[in-house]
């Protein structure tokens, strides 16, 4: 059990959202077959402040689902984790992405897999004044020489506008 103070990095997510999604269609294939739909998340602490859980419901047209991030500290590392579950794979959870905040950005990479090959996946959140925090996912083929970002999330407190 941690005696220290939990760590504050994910606290400007601690709110009910509306989320604008844009996923790219295909990817790593140079394609720009962007399309758009919205979401719902809302986000709180569990474990003391040393971790959350993000509930998502995602209104793709290609069908509508609910997924959850688990996030979790480590303070001897000062490392996050995060996990994503799916409900359209409720038999997978996979390898977290591991990273850290500095300045208002976080970026979090992992080894993954992308139909069969070895790909590098990247979330990057990013703190905005002024307006909701976004969310980016990118994967590389190539050892991350290079990325392709392939689905971003702009996060609106919901009962805001404008």
């Amino acid at each position: 059990m941690s005696d220290g103070k939990p760590p504050g990095d994910f606290d400007f997510l601690f709110h009910d959202w509306t989320v604008h999604h844009r996923k790219l269609a295909t990817r790593l294939a140079g394609a720009q077959d962007w399309f758009e739909f919205e979401g719902v998340s809302t986000t709180r602490p569990v474990m003391g402040g040393f971790g959350n859980i993000e509930d998502n419901i995602l209104m793709d047209p290609n069908g509508s689902y609910r997924a959850v991030a688990l996030r979790n500290h480590d303070s001897a590392t000062g490392l996050w984790r995060i996990w994503w579950l799916d409900m359209r794979f409720p038999e997978s959870i996979g390898a977290p992405v591991v990273g850290k905040f500095e300045g208002g950005r976080g970026e979090f990479v992992a080894q993954d897999s992308f139909e069969g090959r070895p790909v590098q996946l990247r979330f990057i959140w990013t703190v905005q004044a002024g307006t909701g925090p976004r969310w980016e996912q990118a994967m590389s083929d190539d050892g991350g020489r290079t990325w392709e970002t392939n689905w971003l999330m702009d996060f609106r407190r919901a009962g805001m506008t404008g």
